[in-house]
């Protein structure tokens, strides 16, 4: 994170790059439509340059015309000779016989009166169509512009073609101007480019510099050093930026603080718990041990650092690792003699990760030794109260024995005898008022005992248990059910609270059985999803018409009332089972086809995990 970067590996100059780099091919881009404009201007400035006037093509078409012909050729050859263009290297007149009548070139006059050969020359006078063409002659490496006009002469309403002429004129002018504005404009896009290089340089400095002011105070954030501040040069995007990484600074630095408060408050609850605390790694070796554990346990930490929780509880002859991962049932540890009584209770709890893998165990420790002791006198006060209440009891029934055999006659006796019954029923009143309060104060708030459970062997076990009622009514229940059972073969471990779990299935499968029809099949399934264990149960029974569906896990609701109470049900079982899945992070639905019976989905939350993860994090 502290390594230096290099300037060609800095944004700085990758900034400054794409800035030159984009006005480079600006440039190329303009300067090459700017070149192939200026090139095809000049060629059409030239080509307008080169082409004789009209005068010089009708004094021309006159001279062909003559039928002097030595005359008309001496006078062709005087036109061409004055032709003022210092570009036209070659001029030459042929008739349509294809002779040459005139020819600009003095070193070469000896070509009059013969037959051209050029072939351009001889197409133009066959087609009786201008030619133009640009061609490169290798002996001089020159390119030349070539041009081959047909005459013609205008009598009545028809044009009498007299012959051609054939211009040859050189293109380096051309060039050789468009060349020098190519380089000029080459040179100044070059120079161009260079400042605005430097420019982006400059331009980039600017912005890298509070980014690399930033990246340094991320830096000492890392560290642990919370002191500096990165300077907000502006408003702009990166003012505000490094004005946020300085708000994370103090954000970062009172989330450390509060997080060291709250390790330093652990440290202290655990400290000073009533309860005992240990924490095992995921082998099982006790890494944290409360004071309150070790007085209990009568054991020094440092003794019990490293050592297994079942040799510092004891109880590895009862139980083992895998046991106690598995299930977390309460323990009983009785640590009694006969010095003292001493007995506790062990609760174990998983240490898991969001991946799933078990890294540990919490074992509390609560000392129930007390508890105990006010279990005996509370079953000792259960006895007392019985025999306070049979003895008013007694009392009373004597007294109205009496009053019903006549006593009441007796004005003097029957008040007494009234007024004893009237302060024993108060007495008892009073009494289980009393019984009533300490039970409000014993009760609590509901909440999920959860462990790690199988599924399978738990479903299992709750449908064994109505095989088993059905064959202890067989003979005595006219109404006879078959339960059908398909299973995945792979074990499923979830989380749940086993007796809500069991009351939810129990609820389910009552009420399969009260409306499936004499010698029906109840079918339960279990499998897995990718996240999820899917349990139903399917009955015969007449079904839940589709409008009430929805309604079916209200409170109080009933498809027919009438039946479910001739059956005693209450309207609160689905209610019930919805809550207690939906306080395990699961779904209960149903769907149902009113005549062909109903099918129960539970859902619940399931993450596979395999023998090993117990032990191992990866």
């Amino acid at each position: 994170m502290n390594k230096k970067l290099h300037f060609f590996q800095s944004i700085h100059f990758k900034i400054a790059l794409v800035f030159a780099l984009l006005l480079l091919i600006t440039f190329q881009i303009v300067g090459a439509y700017f070149v192939q404009q200026l090139k095809k201007d000049n060629l059409k400035t030239f080509k307008q340059q080169v082409e004789l006037s009209s005068y010089i093509d009708n004094s021309l078409i006159n001279n062909l015309s003559r039928s002097d012909t030595q005359k008309a050729n001496a006078n062709i050859r005087n036109i061409l000779e004055d032709i003022d263009s210092s570009n036209v290297t070659e001029a030459q007149v042929v008739d349509t016989k294809g002779t040459i009548r005139g020819d600009s070139d003095v070193n070469d006059q000896a070509s009059v009166g013969q037959k051209t050969t050029d072939s351009d020359i001889k197409q133009v006078l066959y087609n009786e169509r201008a030619y133009t063409k640009s061609t490169y002659d290798s002996t001089d490496n020159k390119r030349y512009y070539i041009s081959i006009t047909p005459l013609f002469s205008a009598s009545g309403n028809t044009n009498t073609l007299l012959g051609a002429v054939y211009l040859r004129a050189s293109l380096e002018p051309v060039y050789d101007s468009t060349n020098k504005v190519t380089v000029i404009f080459v040179t100044a896009a070059l120079i161009a480019t260079c400042l605005g290089l430097a420019l982006a340089i400059l331009i980039s400095r600017a912005i890298t510099r509070p980014i690399d002011d930033m990246k340094k105070q991320t830096t000492r954030i890392a560290r642990g050093d919370y002191s500096g501040q990165v300077k907000v040069y502006g408003t702009d995007e990166l003012g505000q930026l490094a004005q946020a990484v300085n708000n994370l600074s103090v954000r970062v630095e009172e989330a450390q603080e509060s997080s060291e408060a709250e390790r330093r408050r652990l440290d202290s609850v655990l400290s000073h718990m009533s309860d005992g605390v240990i924490a095992t790694d995921r082998r099982g070796n006790v890494i944290i041990m409360n004071e309150t554990a070790s007085e209990n346990l009568n054991i020094d930490p440092s003794v019990a650092d490293g050592q297994s929780v079942l040799d510092v509880l004891n109880i590895r002859g009862r139980y083992t690792l895998r046991d106690l991962l598995e299930n977390q049932d309460e323990i009983v540890i009785d640590l009694s003699d006969e010095d003292h009584e001493q007995i506790l209770n062990a609760y174990f709890s998983l240490i898991q990760r969001e991946s799933g893998f078990i890294s540990g165990l919490v074992c509390v420790l609560h000392d129930v030794t007390e508890q105990q002791r006010i279990d005996r006198e509370r079953r000792e006060f259960v006895s007392n109260v019985s025999h306070e209440l049979r003895t008013p009891l007694t009392s009373m029934r004597s007294y109205i024995e009496a009053l019903s055999d006549g006593a009441w006659k007796d004005s003097k006796v029957a008040p007494h005898f009234i007024k004893v019954t009237q302060d024993e029923t108060e007495r008892m009143i009073r009494m289980i008022n009393d019984l009533l309060s300490l039970s409000r104060m014993d009760s609590g708030t509901s909440k999920l005992e959860l462990e790690l459970v199988n599924l399978n062997e738990l479903y299992n076990y709750i449908l064994d248990r109505f095989d088993m009622m059905l064959k202890t009514d067989d003979g005595k229940n006219s109404k006879h059910y078959t339960i059908k059972r398909d299973f995945t073969r792979r074990e499923l471990w979830v989380e749940i609270d086993t007796d809500k779990f069991m009351q939810v299935v129990d609820n389910i499968m009552n009420n399969a059985i009260k409306y499936s029809p004499d010698g029906g099949v109840i079918t339960c399934r279990l499998l897995e999803t990718h996240s999820h264990v899917i349990l139903s149960i399917s009955d015969q029974g007449l079904g839940v018409p589709k409008k009430d569906v929805a309604h079916i896990f209200d409170r109080f609701f009933r498809v027919d009332k009438a039946r479910s109470r001739a059956q005693g049900g209450t309207g609160l079982g689905l209610a019930i089972s919805k809550e207690v899945i939906e306080m395990h992070g699961g779904k209960i639905w149903v769907d149902s086809i009113e005549g062909k019976g109903s099918t129960f989905y539970i859902s619940l939350p399931y993450e596979e995990y395999s023998e090993e993860d117990l032990w191992d994090e990866s």
